[in-house]
């Protein structure tokens, strides 16, 4: 008699292979990228460092840096094919598909988008970088009929984000806290996006496939979606005040209360208090607390009721709309900051390739011969 099988729905438990990139702790709900607690990255980095740690396995010294830098920024702006493409998307398009879309046209212009050297694709890596942020302001510019802003080389990678978005580079204490949240999204393991891309990339494909695969996973709203979804939730609820009873009515009607939960963390996601902290800040710097003051009903109430925690979608989206940023931008900002963890892990593939190719459990009917049209 043959043993039972065991389907793991969702790969639960299962680890797919080893990596050095990033590690997610549960029993003590911390996260590390290249051994350096997350936190200590955020108050002592930058997220061009970060970038440069996800793909060198090191934090640079101040000459690698200069280096890293100078490279991104003489990448960051787009042709005119691309702009021409960027210029025809529906109106009504959803930010996700057209960056989706833009990568994608990107490997068409690139001459080396077929070569899957390790020296190649980091080359690739640097360009999908440097321009994806361009693609994400200029069609959002363009979405409203506004003409996209130029990248600007001598701003830094979040200074010219919103100069592109915006046409301005917002006080500090803004860009500090839009730095932390690229810090806090760019890695974290095998999460579906991640584990996506690296599904292509075993397949030996290029990485402009692999960074759309992750595009197309992570606009799912259990996944990268989620920051917009809190955000709309939260636009939901009319005050502080009535949010307890708002929550109450989620809870009496069995519906999904966004920004809680995660498949990894159980007593609490290890980014949360350091967004949550940069979300007070905006709220301080804007001078409006509706939305934190909101937030934090629903959380006492979710841990008591539930003993469910927030994720970092949670504070995310409120942080990103005190920025300034339209709802449905916050995935595609995800985006340009998860594409330094996907090309650490596209990287980490390609150096110790195997095909990736699960086995499935057959629980249809058995085989079967075919009737003929008359007799079906």
């Amino acid at each position: 008699m043959s043993e039972p099988i065991e389907v793991r729905k969702g790969l639960v438990g299962v680890y797919a292979d080893d990596s050095s990139v990033s590690k997610v702790m549960p029993e003590t709900n911390s996260l590390t990228y290249r051994g350096y607690a997350v936190q200590d990255l955020c108050e002592n980095s930058s997220f061009e460092e970060v970038a440069y740690l996800l793909w060198h396995g090191e934090l640079p010294d101040a000459v690698q840096l200069a280096a890293f830098q100078a490279e991104e920024r003489a990448q960051r702006g787009l042709g005119p094919g691309l702009l021409r493409v960027l210029r025809e998307f529906p109106h009504g398009a959803h930010p996700m598909d057209m960056i989706r879309t833009a990568i994608s046209f990107m490997g068409l212009e690139d001459a080396e988008a077929a070569d899957v050297s390790d020296a190649a694709q980091r080359r690739k890596a640097m360009r999908i970088f440097a321009m994806a942020p361009t693609a994400v302001a200029a069609s959002n510019r363009l979405s409203k009929g506004l003409e996209p802003i130029a990248p600007d080389p001598t701003l830094p990678f979040c200074d010219n984000f919103f100069h592109m978005v915006f046409g301005r580079v917002p006080a500090a204490e803004v860009i500090r806290a839009f730095d932390v949240s690229m810090i806090l999204y760019a890695e974290h393991t095998f999460n579906a996006s991640t584990f996506a891309a690296r599904v292509v990339t075993s397949t030996m494909a290029d990485m402009h496939g692999a960074i759309t695969a992750g595009i197309a996973a992570l606009k799912g709203p259990l996944h990268g979606g989620a920051n917009e979804a809190v955000m709309h939730m939260l636009s939901e609820i009319p005050s502080p005040g009535k949010a307890e009873a708002w929550l109450r009515a989620r809870f009496d009607h069995k519906a999904l209360v966004m920004g809680f939960g995660h498949r990894v963390y159980k007593n609490g996601d290890s980014r949360v208090p350091t967004m949550k902290k940069y979300a007070e800040v905006m709220a301080e710097v804007v001078g409006d607390k509706r939305w934190m003051n909101t937030s934090a009903v629903l959380a006492r109430v979710m841990l008591a009721e539930k003993n469910i925690h927030p994720n970092l979608d949670f504070p995310a989206g409120p942080a990103y709309f005190l920025m300034g940023f339209d709802i449905p931008m916050f995935t595609p900002i995800f985006v340009c900051s998860r594409i330094t963890g996907w090309a650490a892990h596209v990287l980490e593939q390609g150096a110790d390739n195997r095909l990736i190719r699960p086995l499935s459990h057959y629980v249809g009917l058995e085989q079967r011969t075919v009737p003929a049209i008359g007799l079906r």
